[in-house]
């Protein structure tokens, strides 16, 4: 469950990044690069950052679904057992 909450927190940073690399009027990373950049070309450096943005978003969302699931689980796991035995006292008396 840390983990889960660790690798969350290092996507979102990581996503904040990447997006603040990006410009949304054709400059950021691709207009920096765009004289020097021979091999991938500038059009790919601006699909390749997108990829990475839409990857992460993604990763976000299962990451937090899954984290979700599991503290469900854990949760009722843990307390399920409680509410039973409070139901039954309540019976008895």
């Amino acid at each position: 469950m840390t983990i889960l909450v660790i690798l969350i927190i290092i996507a979102c940073i990581a996503l904040g990044f990447f997006v603040l690399i990006q410009d949304s009027k054709g400059g950021g990373l691709a207009s920096n690069f765009a004289s020097s950049n021979q091999i991938m070309g500038v059009r790919k450096t601006t699909d390749m950052l997108e990829k990475i943005t839409w990857g992460l978003a993604i990763a976000i969302l299962v990451l937090c679904l899954s984290c979700a699931f599991l503290t469900k689980k854990e949760f009722s796991d843990r307390y399920g057992n409680m509410s039973q035995q409070t139901e039954q006292t309540t019976d008895e008396e």
